[in-house]
Protein backbone atom coordinates (compact mmCIF):
# COMPACT_ATOMS: atom_id res chain seq x y z
CA UNK A 1 0.00 0.00 0.00
CA UNK A 2 3.09 2.67 0.70
CA UNK A 3 3.77 2.87 -3.57
CA UNK A 4 7.04 4.62 -3.80
CA UNK A 5 6.72 7.54 -6.31
CA UNK A 6 9.07 7.11 -9.33
CA UNK A 7 11.11 9.11 -11.12
CA UNK A 8 8.28 10.67 -13.08
CA UNK A 9 6.41 11.65 -10.17
CA UNK A 10 5.22 14.93 -9.38
CA UNK A 11 2.65 16.99 -7.16
CA UNK A 12 -0.95 16.71 -8.02
CA UNK A 13 -3.82 18.32 -6.09
CA UNK A 14 -7.05 16.54 -5.13
CA UNK A 15 -9.82 17.34 -2.67
CA UNK A 16 -11.66 14.73 -0.74
CA UNK A 17 -15.23 15.33 0.36
CA UNK A 18 -16.80 13.19 3.40
CA UNK A 19 -20.12 13.24 4.34
CA UNK A 20 -22.14 10.65 6.67
CA UNK A 21 -23.78 8.25 4.89
CA UNK A 22 -27.40 8.40 4.08
CA UNK A 23 -29.16 7.04 7.18
CA UNK A 24 -26.06 7.45 9.70
CA UNK A 25 -27.42 10.24 12.77
CA UNK A 26 -25.42 13.46 11.66
CA UNK A 27 -26.31 15.86 14.83
CA UNK A 28 -24.28 18.57 13.43
CA UNK A 29 -26.20 19.02 10.25
CA UNK A 30 -29.32 18.69 12.12
CA UNK A 31 -28.18 21.68 14.83
CA UNK A 32 -27.57 23.76 11.88
CA UNK A 33 -30.70 23.14 10.09
CA UNK A 34 -32.76 23.88 13.27
CA UNK A 35 -30.55 26.94 13.54
CA UNK A 36 -31.41 28.03 10.05
CA UNK A 37 -34.93 27.49 10.44
CA UNK A 38 -34.99 29.71 13.23
CA UNK A 39 -33.40 32.13 11.19
CA UNK A 40 -36.06 31.98 9.20
CA UNK A 41 -34.03 29.93 5.83
CA UNK A 42 -36.17 27.16 4.18
CA UNK A 43 -34.21 24.40 4.70
CA UNK A 44 -35.38 20.06 3.86
CA UNK A 45 -32.32 18.83 5.11
CA UNK A 46 -28.66 19.62 6.27
CA UNK A 47 -25.55 17.23 6.42
CA UNK A 48 -22.37 18.14 7.55
CA UNK A 49 -18.95 17.18 6.37
CA UNK A 50 -15.24 17.71 6.04
CA UNK A 51 -13.77 18.76 3.00
CA UNK A 52 -9.55 17.54 2.71
CA UNK A 53 -7.25 19.21 0.29
CA UNK A 54 -4.20 17.00 -0.73
CA UNK A 55 -1.07 17.50 -2.81
CA UNK A 56 0.05 13.72 -3.60
CA UNK A 57 3.15 12.31 -4.96
CA UNK A 58 1.48 10.32 -8.44
CA UNK A 59 2.95 9.47 -11.63
CA UNK A 60 -0.60 11.21 -12.89
CA UNK A 61 -3.94 11.88 -12.30
CA UNK A 62 -5.29 8.32 -12.02
CA UNK A 63 -2.36 7.25 -9.67
CA UNK A 64 -3.31 10.48 -7.70
CA UNK A 65 -6.88 8.98 -7.30
CA UNK A 66 -5.94 5.92 -7.02
CA UNK A 67 -3.47 6.62 -3.64
CA UNK A 68 -5.99 9.07 -2.11
CA UNK A 69 -8.73 6.50 -2.50
CA UNK A 70 -6.28 4.41 -0.32
CA UNK A 71 -5.72 7.05 2.11
CA UNK A 72 -9.32 7.53 2.50
CA UNK A 73 -10.00 3.50 3.03
CA UNK A 74 -7.35 3.44 5.41
CA UNK A 75 -7.49 7.10 7.25
CA UNK A 76 -9.45 9.99 6.22
CA UNK A 77 -13.13 8.75 6.21
CA UNK A 78 -15.14 5.88 8.34
CA UNK A 79 -16.22 3.57 5.41
CA UNK A 80 -18.59 1.74 7.96
CA UNK A 81 -20.34 5.73 8.47
CA UNK A 82 -19.38 7.57 5.66
CA UNK A 83 -18.82 8.05 2.43
CA UNK A 84 -16.49 10.25 0.07
CA UNK A 85 -15.33 11.45 -3.11
CA UNK A 86 -12.39 12.03 -4.69
CA UNK A 87 -11.39 15.13 -7.22
CA UNK A 88 -8.28 15.09 -8.35
CA UNK A 89 -7.03 18.18 -10.78
CA UNK A 90 -6.86 17.47 -14.09
CA UNK A 91 -3.18 18.56 -15.80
Amino acid sequence: MNSQPTDVSRLVRATVLVRPRQGILDPQGAAVEGSLKKLGFTVSSVRMGKVIDLEVEADGVDDARKRVEQMCESLLANPLIEDFEIHVEEE
